[in-house]
């Protein structure tokens, strides 16, 4: 299989670190979160893996390289323009050629759950996408999902004034290439939360995942990671 890890974002939020170095190398404990989902990948048969930057694109290139070949093949695209999310999913369509399914997940995200029931998940359906959920102390600032019996999202919210509960996207999608018909055209910024998946509601499956998740967005969030991490 193959992956798409978005790490385009500038990490405003986590200044001064990311003055000096992109957001995906932020290091949890030693180990930059780019390494985490390297090796996360790997586990699952991923053999390689789309990395999109906007700042810093030589010092992912070096650490990619410092890997010695341990884990996924691995494409780093700087992008000097954000295109969102979704965008870059749309405009390296030509990566996943072939692919009946792919995975789609924020690099700014630690997690160490066990992705693999998700993938047994995807396929028993049809569906154009399947996305982890997890149970968030935030709703306000989630996507906030609600489910069918079987499964099936059928509503999506995201980052709602008032959730209707506390089921959230965890930003780790395996998507079909049906996707790609339900990526707006025409947008200067195309993203996910706010411009696809409101759209496929009804076309897609939610899937809660076991173990540790946390958004690596702000200082604050970052050292509670670190004082909280489990490992794998």
């Amino acid at each position: 299989m193959k992956a798409f890890l978005l790490a385009g974002g500038k990490g405003e939020r986590l200044r001064p670190l990311t003055e000096c170095m992109p957001k995906c190398l932020v290091p949890i404990r030693g180990t930059p979160l780019l390494g985490f989902w390297l090796d996360a990948l790997a586990r699952q048969g991923v053999g390689d893996v789309l990395i999109n930057v906007s700042r810093f694109p030589d010092q992912v290139e070096r650490f990619v390289e410092s890997r010695g070949g341990a884990g996924p093949r691995v494409r780093v695209v700087a992008e000097t323009i954000p295109v969102g999310s979704a965008g870059t999913v749309a405009a390296n369509r030509g990566f996943v050629d072939g692919e009946e399914s792919f995975w789609i997940v924020y690099s700014d995200n630690l997690t160490n759950a066990d992705l693999a029931p998700m993938l047994a998940c995807h396929r028993t359906h049809g569906d154009v996408m399947t996305m982890a959920l997890f149970r968030t102390p935030e709703p306000h600032a989630s996507g906030v999902v609600s489910l069918e019996p079987d499964g099936r999202i059928s509503g999506f919210h995201e980052k709602p004034a008032r959730p209707i509960g506390n089921l959230a996207n965890a930003g780790i999608y395996l998507a079909r290439q049906a996707l790609f018909e339900c990526i707006p055209e025409g947008l200067a910024l195309t993203d996910f939360g706010h411009h696809v998946l409101p759209g496929l509601v009804g076309r897609m499956h939610g899937y809660a995942i076991d173990g540790y998740i946390a958004d690596i967005g702000t200082p604050a969030r970052l050292a509670r990671a670190e004082a909280e991490w489990p490992g794998f």
